[in-house]
């Protein structure tokens, strides 16, 4: 009886922790857990990104219940967060992505456009705006080509003007969001986003599972990402 007591206490726990990722991964959070050399369970939130260090000899229930009773305070200071950071960015770069240098506020700067130099100079707001015409061009196709590999289809694809990642997805709505900024890139970069938030219909977090859904549908992934992660830290 206190097998069976401990397999359901275990299968609870399990579901719950799927419920949180769930409703972080909706508010574009990434949970990561580690066990440390702690004491106690601490939280650290970035931006995308929510934290958690725990002893080692700290019961996954406990974690849980833990995370649990944070849930609604990383979400709302997220939001907070995510807010500063945006008043904080500067505007554009050569390649198209916002940096952090004090920039004039709209400077004319060379263009490329998937990852090639188009000779022209244009201001963020005509950039963007060419940008988002491409993107929005081959959206369709590239949806068609990949959902079928990844065998995970979305009920819609958005472009959005994000600073600190290159796509997301609402697994539950099934919504995926794409960087306008893509296009400043290789176009192999902007396949590589849309099978990584494909994959997410999958595996909601980014566990070994979800990496392995990404390289059998881009065995290649590797190197578009690697592009990625050199102007931004995060693809979610």
């Amino acid at each position: 009886m206190m097998r069976l007591h401990r397999r359901d206490r275990q299968a609870q726990t399990q579901l719950i922790y799927q419920n949180l990722i769930q409703l972080l991964a909706e508010a574009d959070i990434e949970l990561r857990i580690t066990r440390k050399r702690v004491k106690n369970i601490n939280f650290r939130l970035k931006p995308n990104r929510l934290s958690v260090s725990a002893p080692y000899y700290a019961e996954d229930e406990d974690i849980i219940f833990a995370l649990s009773k944070r849930l609604d305070w990383a979400i709302n200071q997220h939001a907070v967060l995510l807010k500063r950071q945006q008043l904080k960015q500067q505007q554009g770069d050569t390649s198209g992505v916002p940096d952090k240098s004090n920039a004039e506020p709209n400077p004319l700067q060379p263009v490329t456009l998937w990852g090639k130099p188009q000779g022209l100079v244009m201001g963020e707001a005509e950039r963007l705006s060419w940008y988002r015409q491409e993107l929005q061009s081959v959206i369709p196709s590239l949806f068609a080509k990949w959902q079928p590999i990844v065998g995970a289809y979305a009920n819609e694809m958005r472009i959005k003007k994000m600073h600190t990642r290159w796509g997301s997805c609402n697994t539950r709505a099934k919504r995926i969001w794409l960087s306008v900024y893509l296009p400043a890139y290789p176009f192999e970069c902007t396949e590589y986003v849309i099978v990584h938030e494909l994959c997410h219909l999958h595996q909601a977090n980014h566990s070994p599972a979800f990496w392995h859904e990404v390289q059998r549908a881009m065995p290649d992934y590797k190197h578009w990402h690697g592009i990625l992660a050199g102007k931004l830290d995060v693809v979610d």
